[in-house]
């Protein structure tokens, strides 16, 4: 008999389900709505459970693509994204998407196949030890080792990934497990005494953290990706506005607060603003909502905030005082800590002067950069233009590399969960499919790819699901004809040796993207750019826009490897 057949055991009149088919109904009670994904002979018997008992699957052309576009999908969303792929080679393909997403704190469930249990350990055909491999870079991960298991193991999967610090879960699935019958039913509630986030902060850490705060005369609040994961951009901007303290964030954290808002002062870091970075080394008090102080906002510790106070909220207790010193930590929700401090009564700060001089900083160092002697388009006029046919309002992805850096500096965000980049991994490939995932999870709005003509390269046969779902998603490929980072790095510190960092040869971009039935146009002047990217914006087709840009132009501020904040290079005075 079939194991996709439901059977009924004589003796207790139980309806028996095979593995395959709890899988399913256990993701439709999780409210799952879409799964990305590439089928193999692992999962045979889940996509057949899954064409009998269907839930929207996204077939990528890669699983890299899918768990990439699952990782969008759950950054603009807030739900899990949900992948499945098949043992070995495809479950190892998801590899770098599960340890980005786990950097980035993105809840994601991934399920692998894997070889029937009779054979793990004897080198199957496409068996991999995915447990092993991904133990280190997810939340938690799981190999079901007995069907009855199944229900209560995905439910667990769901509530790990989406609880506490969201993060990245594996259950890998044997071909037995899925084929295997049983008549388990889902536990109505998650059981795990190990596992209990704390959410709420502790009153007397508030108290300490109120205190601090109103006797400073030069605040800083630095907010993270921790404040748009928690939902809390509303009660940062009330409390930045009730106290008139000013805001930077890191590069995740954009659109925590609105990019014109008054009080912030851009992002902070390798390529922060200079007002920001300075504002950062001169605070009396520095206020820590949902960041992790890593390397490329810190820079050198030693200049990090040094004479500043450190509140540090955070869902994570492992994140506080790992690299900076913390004088109040304070484990919690970032929305409900905002909540006690917004409902504390308190006096002050006096920010007034502190914020006269922020502002001066911002007038006479703003962001910049030379026209003189340059023909053709900036990659920096191209995400002003952007930014100004979308209003603000786009969904905006991208790879990592200098078109990252200049989007997060040039691209004002208005809203939350609206900036959809890879952070803490670096990943090249990730902007285009993310996209994908972010047009899925919201329909109805703007979605822009801005990617490398390198990073685009490494995934871009997901172009078939434009051509396929027909998404209105717009890449804009920034070509500078080279690993454009890799090649900054080159010129600043290795003598302007570019050792494999330019790119000769490339495909035609136009070509290839109308192989595929989708809309291309190649543009090389700032005129040609603007009436293109109008027409591209304003249809509700996909569309490819390789827009050349000069292949030399550098990003500024930067901060060195090793150098402080108040190193950096490149800041030009207005």
């Amino acid at each position: 008999m079939e194991v996709s057949v439901k059977m009924r055991d004589a003796a207790t009149q139980t309806i028996q389900k095979s593995g395959a088919d709890i899988l399913i109904e256990s993701l439709k009670e999780q409210g799952v709505e879409m799964i990305f994904g590439y089928p193999g002979g692992a999962v045979l018997p889940i996509y057949d459970a899954l064409y009998k008992n269907p839930i929207r699957h996204v077939l990528a052309r890669h699983e890299q693509g899918a768990i990439h576009a699952a990782e969008g999908y759950a950054r603009v969303s807030g739900k899990a994204g949900v992948v499945l792929a098949t043992s070995g080679p495809g479950a190892t393909n998801l590899v770098t998407g599960i340890a980005d997403a786990m950097l980035d704190s993105l809840p994601l469930v991934v399920f692998t196949g894997q070889v029937a249990t009779t054979v793990i350990g004897t080198d199957a055909f496409q068996e991999a030890d995915i447990v092993s491999i991904t133990q280190p870079i997810t939340k938690h991960n799981y190999q079901v080792k007995n069907v009855e298991d199944l229900p209560r193991i995905i439910k667990e999967a769901f509530y790990i990934a989406s609880t506490g610090r969201p993060g990245p879960v594996v259950v890998d699935i044997p071909k037995n497990i899925a084929t295997g019958m049983s008549s388990a039913q889902v536990s109505e509630e998650v059981r795990l005494p190990g596992y209990q986030p704390t959410t709420n902060p502790n009153y007397l850490q508030i108290q300490k953290a109120v205190q601090v705060l109103a006797e400073a005369k030069r605040p800083l609040i630095l907010a993270g990706a921790g404040v748009l994961a928690a939902k809390a951009t509303s009660e940062l901007v009330a409390f930045a506005e009730k106290y008139q303290i000013p805001v930077t964030n890191t590069l995740l954290g954009l659109g925590g607060i609105p990019g014109d808002h008054d009080l912030f002062l851009g992002m902070a870091g390798m390529h922060g603003t200079y007002t920001a970075n300075t504002a950062i080394c001169e605070c009396d008090v520095l206020m820590n909502i949902g960041a992790r102080f890593d390397d490329r906002l810190t820079g050198n510790l030693a200049d990090f905030a040094p004479n500043a106070k450190v509140i540090h909220i955070d869902i994570d207790p492992a994140e506080i005082g790992k690299n900076v010193p913390t004088d109040i930590p304070i484990v919690a929700d970032a929305q409900k800590a905002l909540i006690a401090l917004l409902e504390q009564p308190i006096t002050g700060p006096d920010t007034t002067q502190w914020l006269q001089k922020l502002t001066h900083n911002k007038n006479s160092y703003p962001l910049q950069y030379s026209t003189a002697n340059k023909q053709g388009i900036l990659p920096q006029q191209a995400v002003q233009l952007i930014h100004r046919l979308t209003g603000g309002d786009a969904v905006i992805t991208t790879d990592v590399g200098q078109h990252q850096m200049w989007t997060a500096q040039y691209y004002k965000f208005n809203n939350p969960h609206n900036w959809v980049t890879s952070g803490g991994l670096g990943t090249m490939g990730f902007g285009f499919p993310a996209a994908i995932g972010a047009q899925l999870a919201k329909p109805d709005e703007k979605v822009v790819a801005i990617v490398g003509d390198a990073g685009f390269q490494m995934t871009l046969q997901e172009l078939s699901l434009l051509q396929e779902l027909r998404l209105p998603v717009k890449v804009v490929i920034m070509n500078n004809q080279s690993l454009g980072m890799v090649r900054q790095w080159q010129e600043t510190f290795y003598e302007e040796r570019y050792s494999q960092s330019l790119l000769h040869v490339q495909p035609d971009f136009v070509k290839l993207a109308q192989a595929y039935e989708i809309d291309a146009y190649k543009v090389e002047t700032l005129e040609d750019a603007e009436e293109v990217f109008r027409k591209a914006f304003e249809s509700n087709e996909p569309a490819l826009i390789d827009c050349r840009v000069l292949q030399l132009e550098n990003v500024y501020p930067m901060v060195a490897p090793g150098k402080g904040l108040s190193e950096m290079i490149g800041v030009i005075s207005k």
